[in-house]
């Protein structure tokens, strides 16, 4: 009877957790990143590669490259390239790309971090209606990384930083076109 007594406290623990899931999710909440705003007559969306408004190279391939994985890995949607086949169109600009030193050694006065700033513009709209679905003409996305101090060993970290930066931004702007954030 000892053992009945000591499981009564975790036996009601999980009766109250399983209590306020089930009064959670009939109010209406879901877990984060699972929501979906868009309307169930998009089945197929197109994305086109991006615009480059800066003077980065590459940006907007690997962005673009990105969002499509993103939407892949994460959605339902058939993705497609040609605007002429989607239900919806996902257009989208990198309009800045800010690059600065964030930590110095202070030994040889070198970066050892580098903070970035990718602003994007972009815009999901119904081909059929023409109703915008998702804008936001200023989804920021941050990114820290660090560079070697040693001149010696020194690579080259910005082309490797760029599609990090680019896949941690796919999933922000993913999640939030999802649940129109």
């Amino acid at each position: 009877m000892g053992g009945f007594a000591s499981a009564r406290p975790a036996y009601a623990a999980v009766v109250v957790l399983l209590a306020l899931l089930g009064a959670a999710s009939s109010c209406g909440y879901q877990i984060a990143g699972r929501a979906n705003a868009l309307p169930d007559t998009i089945g197929v969306i197109a994305i086109p590669p991006f615009k480059n408004e800066t003077v980065e190279f590459k940006v907007e391939q690997h962005l673009t490259r990105a969002v499509t994985r993103e939407f892949i890995s994460r959605t339902r949607y058939r993705v497609v390239a040609d605007e002429a086949l989607g239900d919806a169109v996902l257009t989208g600009a990198v309009v800045n790309v800010l690059v600065f030193p964030a930590v110095f050694d202070p030994q040889t006065g070198r970066a050892t971090s580098i903070s970035t700033i990718t602003q994007i513009r972009v815009l999901l709209r119904d081909r059929k209606t023409g109703e915008v679905l998702y804008e936001n003409p200023n989804l920021e996305h941050r990114e820290r990384y660090e560079v070697s101090t040693d001149p010696n060993s020194y690579f080259e970290e910005r082309e490797s930083a760029l599609m990090r930066t680019s896949e941690a931004a796919a999933r922000n702007l993913v999640s939030a076109v999802l649940e129109k954030f």
